[in-house]
């Protein structure tokens, strides 16, 4: 009998702790789930759940590691043995602080170490703490190793001198990110003394360019629009428009650069001498329809699908007054075309327009992270290429490469031409602040034939325009990439 009472209080001590952890999982579990496409803060990752982040300090977070296996993130023990408290400790200061990002318990945590935090802290729920906790066991963190290259991440970051810019460098076919730079940047071992001082300063060290910054594209964008010409079947590379400059778009006059005049020339010579009147009258013929599709496809309209917190992350597109607008409203799409108009795009997004023309047509999703391994060394997770959508037909991609390839090859991106191995690329030059300074572009890839690598690079508020300042850089991050 008394066995039998013993065994109904067990039963229900058990139910009850069940219970409880079943609540505890769903409101930590379920919440966060859902959150990661809400855009609300989850539990784990509000800044005033400090329980969790006090016990993560009690224990080493995983490292974050370079493609070839550098440190880019680890803790360091400045505690004791018997009370152990670890901080973060980043090897190479500013260099990766934007991808990488910081986490600290006062600040927070941004980049690679929030969106892989669950991994980094050995946790992928509340119940297995729970567990942990009970049998006597002590979390660890696994590591995640990325894709980002050091020497060619130092070799951008020297490359554009300290003027304020970005470049992202990826490989077409698998969509893996080598290189991140935004400038100016910040050493993320002093966030958690600068906090708010990071946020105000001037110039946002803090704002990923990469990812967040919106800039005007100039002339870039002509590889959307000539994309959106060859692939609707609506004109051929060999389709000639009228080059002239002063031509009515829109409703306005709109020139070329210097003024130039061209007469009737073939789509391959307006894009490698890039005149702005054909590919407007290009894209009035297309119509404002078939222009948004395409920007779409490319990936405007939506934040990429890169493996970085959504807060980090800003979709490129037509805006109006911070509202982004579509087929349907007024737009002088003819503008838009050349990359002037409302239209706004990260760097990120033009290195994707690179790599998918490179790609086939074919569009990958960027990643940053590479796989997840525990301590032991069994891999816990591999991020494996994903194909987001097929942009262009293959026959399309390839005549636009062949266009592409003349821009450097006797248009304005000459000075992104490597010896030995063909590029194929696009300046841009965007005005900016009145016509007082420009917003320099250069986007392409490598080799022409068989593409390993494509990047973006822009500079702000600069003097020169897309093939004197940006395209030398993009040559310099091309050949570190392809020796």
């Amino acid at each position: 009998m008394v066995n039998r009472e013993i065994a109904r209080v067990f039963g229900l001590v058990v139910a009850l702790f069940a219970l409880l952890i079943g609540f505890t999982s769903y409101r930590a579990v379920a919440h966060d789930f859902l959150t990661r496409f809400s855009g609300d803060t989850a539990y784990s990752e509000n800044s005033n759940n400090r329980r969790s982040l006090l016990e993560e300090e009690t224990q080493p977070r995983g490292l974050i590691l370079s493609a070839d296996g550098e440190d880019l993130a680890k803790s360091d023990n400045v505690g004791s043995e018997s009370a152990p408290r670890y901080v973060r400790d980043y090897p190479l200061d500013d260099l990766f602080a934007h991808p990488v990002g910081y986490s600290y318990l006062d600040c927070g945590r941004s980049g690679l170490e929030r969106f892989y935090n669950d991994a980094l802290t050995g946790r992928s729920n509340e119940f297995g703490t729970i567990v942990d906790t009970l049998l006597g066991g002590t979390d660890q963190g696994d590591d995640l190793r990325s894709n980002l290259d050091v020497e060619a991440q130092q070799l951008a970051t020297d490359a554009l001198g300290g003027e304020p810019g970005s470049i992202v460098a990826l490989e077409p076919q698998t969509g893996r990110v080598r290189v991140m730079v935004s400038v100016p940047s910040y050493d993320p071992n002093t966030v958690a003394d600068q906090c708010s001082e990071l946020n105000n300063a001037e110039g946002s060290p803090i704002l990923n360019r990469a990812t967040q910054a919106l800039y005007p594209p100039g002339s870039t964008m002509k590889v959307i629009t000539a994309a959106a010409a060859l692939d609707s079947g609506e004109f051929e590379p060999t389709s000639t428009v009228d080059g002239r400059s002063g031509i009515d778009i829109g409703g306005v006059p709109l020139a070329n650069f210097g003024g130039q005049s061209y007469g009737s020339v073939d789509l391959t010579t307006a894009l490698t001498n890039s005149v702005n009147t054909v590919w407007g009258q290009v894209a009035e013929q297309l119509g404002a329809r078939t222009m948004f599709e395409y920007m779409e496809r490319f990936g405007m309209g939506e934040p990429p699908p890169l493996d970085l917190p959504s807060a980090e992350l800003a979709p490129s597109g037509v805006f109006s007054k911070g509202e982004p607008l579509d087929a349907g409203d007024p737009v002088d799409i003819g503008r838009v075309a050349i990359g002037q108009e409302r239209l706004l795009v990260t760097p990120l997004q033009m290195a994707e327009v690179a790599a998918t023309v490179a790609n086939g047509g074919v569009r990958m999703a960027p990643r940053l992270g590479d796989e997840v391994r525990a301590r032991d060394g069994r891999v816990r997770d591999e991020i494996d290429p994903v194909e987001v959508r097929r942009v262009m037909k293959a026959s399309s991609a390839e005549e636009l490469t062949e266009m592409m390839a003349n821009v450097v090859r006797e248009g304005s991106g000459t000075a992104a031409a490597l010896e030995g191995i063909e590029v194929a690329g696009k300046t841009g030059t965007a005005e900016v602040e009145g016509g007082a300074t420009n917003q320099a572009w250069f986007i392409g890839f490598a080799p022409r034939d068989d593409p390993k690598m494509a990047v973006a690079v822009t500079i702000e508020r600069t003097d020169g325009q897309g093939g004197t300042v940006a395209a030398p850089i993009a040559k310099e991050v091309l050949q570190e990439l392809l020796q």
